[in-house]
């Protein structure tokens, strides 16, 4: 029962209409909109593409999915040991990831996190991957790096949709424990390494959710740390 209600209600949040009206809940009392930062991913590697070419170089034989829908991702990717978690469809488990990391007792090499987009989950889904990736293992996800403020915010208000997932890279990019970049390329990779960070990011801030988009948009090279598909590969 918990279960279908739960559908109802999300499929109520990417209705036209609901998303219609949060468009104009945003352009009403959201931040004053700055632009469009013209991220371009044309000609860029997919995510399929990093993810698998990671797994090769690196060898790795576990690999973790949070957030697999229609299975794009998960069943493109050939690794000897592959788990997928979502709450609705595709993947190999069937539950939301709190609960599946709640039962695990397997660590992973891979973790791409592509679940629901909301800073505070996001934030969650990270610790909890650190706690069972392997000292030489890999953290990716994806969709952070939003173009503009509407594209980004939360409740959702239209179809193409990155979420606050940045907020989450950002806090991270601040801990000493984990290095940190985000791969210009398939609507911005991120990047979690669990060893010194090399880059840390100095920034005065106790809460993290409440960054303003703001400072995203005149910050967000030095925010995410952006590398190319290149370096990426040079750093792992």
């Amino acid at each position: 029962m918990i279960r279908i209600v739960n559908r109802k209600i999300q499929r109520l949040k990417i209705s036209k209409k609901y998303m219609k009206l949060m468009y104009w809940f945003h352009k009403t009392f959201g931040e004053k909109y700055l632009g469009d930062l013209g991220f371009d991913f044309k000609g860029k590697p997919s995510r399929i593409e990093i993810v698998q070419k990671i797994i090769d170089i690196k060898k790795y034989k576990n690999y973790l999915e949070i957030g697999t829908f229609n299975n794009e991702l998960f069943n493109s990717i050939k690794c000897e040991n592959k788990i997928g978690v979502d709450p609705e469809r595709g993947g190999t488990h069937r539950e939301t990831s709190d609960n599946f990391f709640l039962k695990n007792t397997k660590n992973f090499d891979c973790v791409f996190i592509d679940g629901l987009h909301h800073y505070k989950q996001v934030k969650k889904d990270i610790q909890n991957s650190l706690k069972f990736l392997n000292p030489n293992g890999i953290i990716l996800l994806h969709d952070c790096l939003p173009s503009n403020y509407f594209l980004q915010a939360i409740p959702r208000c239209q179809w193409e949709w990155n979420g606050d997932v940045w907020k989450a890279l950002v806090e991270f990019r601040s801990n000493n424990s984990c290095d940190t970049y985000t791969c210009y390329a398939d609507q911005g990779i991120g990047i979690i390494l669990k060893r010194k960070n090399k880059n840390p990011l100095e920034i005065e801030i106790k809460d993290f959710s409440k960054i303003k988009f703001n400072t995203f948009f005149k910050n967000h090279k030095t925010l995410m740390n952006i590398i190319d598909y290149e370096n990426l590969l040079k750093i792992i």
